[in-house]
């Protein structure tokens, strides 16, 4: 057999795995509402393509790629358990086990790791949470995506109805068309049907009312059937706790504002402030995407190094907020053509940041430059921090911080030489450390933090509104403190 030939038949082998380890992940997110993981990605609903490129990616974060030949004996490990709802992240049990000296077999290590979610332990599984949006743009829909995808085992959140204004008589046809091709973000994976009768969409079997209205006072959900909800506000219309409570109509229990809130309303970023929510907390705001790229970073340095101050700077994609071509705008430049032009901007991601992470001490600045992208964002990051250290320590330490801490569902790592803008579209993480651009002299780091500035935003939306809920199950491993 020569070279050629060999690694053919190894990629074939490793074809045939992870073709096995599909309907496994696909019963046990049905049948027992666990996500099965591998270093915080979903392989839920994947290809077999899909699940070899994430096994491979392992080799960007951890130095060598992961096989689905190692993977596979805890993933089948899984099947024997009493297994309650949970995320279970078969990368790290890999990894640990690796590491632990004690003589396990693979099922009495698996049975260890993940004993939270077994037996006696194991967590109920809850009932459906209905969410209700509120608009239906670019955020709008990618939050629907999410939520549809998520519905696939029968239970954690429930999109019920989106609530938009009246465009016509075409309008129920055209927002579904809107949902199902995306120029950025592709097809959507799976049906979509219309009912005109009914005023719904149909997707992936999952029935969605739409619901026109111009004035949230005007609507009681609970005519349609709709209770105890969470009403995600994507308009950016209202800011403040007066303006986001005139959603709090019969049927809904809370409002999540996709965009930074003002005056006492929690601006929150999951991973680093979610656990600060107030149970009887109705009103809150999840920040804006930036906000959520540069807060897990900067909290993850100012623990281990401490930071006097910094500045960020944004190299943001342009929004449907700016002008395709010169036309009047009531902001300085955002008239000008955003296909056309690099646009100096403000941010409020530097002023949000002391509403995230209360007990940083450093002042931190920002400004933001649009450019003509359509998505992808850059956040470059510039501390000063409490002592010295190097650049092989400081990536290092981020490397571990995006694999095994609490901070690894928000902060991705890559050394890939070649990494550009495009390369991030559909990333779930909420930044991702550039290792190769990365900066460090003395006191002074540089990070470079690549972000989805619409499906990034849109995944720590849907973890917010998780945790609120009470449909947030735990991962096991459980991180590193």
């Amino acid at each position: 057999m020569t070279v050629n030939e060999d690694v053919f038949t190894n990629w074939k082998t490793r074809e045939e795995i992870a073709e096995s380890m599909i309907p496994i992940i696909g019963r046990l997110h049905r049948e027992r509402d666990v996500t099965v993981l591998l270093h915080s990605r979903s392989l839920v609903n994947k290809s077999v393509v899909s699940i070899l490129k994430t096994h491979r990616f392992a080799r960007q974060i951890d130095g060598e790629e992961l096989s689905v030949t190692e993977t596979l004996p805890f993933l089948q490990a899984l099947t024997v358990l009493d297994l309650g709802p949970s995320q279970i992240d078969i990368g790290m049990l890999a990894a640990t086990y690796k590491t632990d000296a004690r003589g396990l077999s693979v099922e009495e290590f698996t049975a260890e790791a993940v004993i939270g979610a077994t037996g006696a332990n194991k967590l109920d599984r809850r009932e459906p949470r209905d969410v209700v949006l509120y608009g239906f743009g670019r955020i709008g829909r990618l939050i629907a995506r999410l939520l549809i995808e998520k519905a696939g085992s029968g239970n954690g959140l429930r999109l019920r109805a989106i609530v938009v204004r009246n465009s016509g008589s075409e309008d129920l046809v055209r927002r579904a068309s809107l949902l199902r091709r995306d120029s950025i973000h592709g097809q959507f994976q799976g049906t979509i049907t219309v009912d005109e009768a009914n005023n719904k969409i149909i997707a992936n079997g999952s029935e969605i009312k739409v619901i026109y209205s111009d004035d949230p006072t005007s609507v009681d959900y609970t005519a349609y059937g709709i209770n105890d909800a969470i009403l995600i506000d994507n308009t950016g219309r209202w800011r403040d706790r007066e303006g986001l409570s005139k959603h709090l109509r019969p049927g809904i229990a809370k409002v999540v504002l996709t965009a930074p809130g003002k005056g006492d309303v929690p601006n929150i970023v999951h991973g680093v402030n979610h656990d600060m929510i107030k149970p009887d907390e109705q009103i809150l705001s999840c920040a804006s995407c930036t906000t959520n790229a540069i807060v897990p970073p900067l909290k993850a340095m100012a623990d281990e190094y401490g930071v006097l101050r910094g500045h960020v700077e944004t190299v943001h994609s342009f929004t449907n907020d700016q002008n395709l071509l010169d036309n009047y705008h009531s902001s300085d430049r955002r008239g000008r053509s955003a296909a056309l032009n690099m646009v100096i901007t403000e941010t409020g991601a530097a002023s949000a940041v002391a509403k995230a992470l209360p007990d940083l001490k450093a002042k931190i600045t920002g400004s933001s430059i649009r450019v003509p992208v359509p998505d992808v964002s850059i956040a470059i990051l510039n501390l000063q921090l409490e002592r010295e250290t190097t650049r092989e320590e400081v990536l290092d330490y981020l490397r571990n911080v995006s694999l095994t801490s609490p901070l690894k569902r928000q902060i991705d790592f890559i050394s890939a030489p070649d990494a550009v803008s495009s390369d991030f579209i559909g990333s779930r993480h909420a930044s991702i450390v550039d290792a190769g651009a990365t900066k460090v002299e003395g006191d002074n780091a540089i990070l470079y933090l690549w972000y989805d500035n619409e499906f990034g935003y849109s995944c720590q939306v849907i973890r917010v509104v998780q945790h609120v809920s009470g449909v947030e199950y735990p991962t096991y491993p459980a991180p590193a403190v």
